[in-house]
């Protein structure tokens, strides 16, 4: 069941559709970058997706592989998305990385989601592009 719903977040989070994102967040969820920045609760994160899927309209997520243990869901694939959306020459605006994530269910609802990932391309990306 836990794992379903971890499959269900990234649907949502491929989909852009935020609204349903914050659908399967608790009210009190807590998001964890690759940086270790915190953001909490549903509405900031709101605000928050809206703004990611504004620097990159088409990001998405692939799990690969998706491990449960108590409530707690790891999850391994790769992250990618085009910034800002435009197409450069040879795509060089376009980033897909390594990532993993961490997910807590509590009542078939994403309780925290944690990114764990390289993000140097992606900076380096936003450098080149800005």
């Amino acid at each position: 069941m836990n794992k379903q719903v971890v499959f269900y977040f990234a649907g949502a989070i491929n989909s852009h559709d935020v609204d349903r994102i914050c659908s399967m967040m608790t009210e009190e969820h807590t998001f964890v970058d690759a940086h270790g920045n915190r953001v909490e609760g549903r509405d900031k994160m709101k605000a928050g997706w809206n703004a990611y899927f504004q620097l990159f309209p088409d990001y998405h997520i692939e799990l690969t592989d998706i491990f449960e243990n108590n409530g707690t869901v790891a999850a391994f694939g790769f992250a990618g998305g085009t910034y800002k959306g435009y197409k450069t020459p040879n795509n060089q605006n376009y980033w897909r990385l390594p990532a993993a994530w961490k997910a807590i269910v509590e009542d078939g609802k994403i309780k925290l989601w944690q990114v764990y990932a390289d993000t140097k391309v992606v900076f380096e990306v936003m450098g080149k592009n800005g």
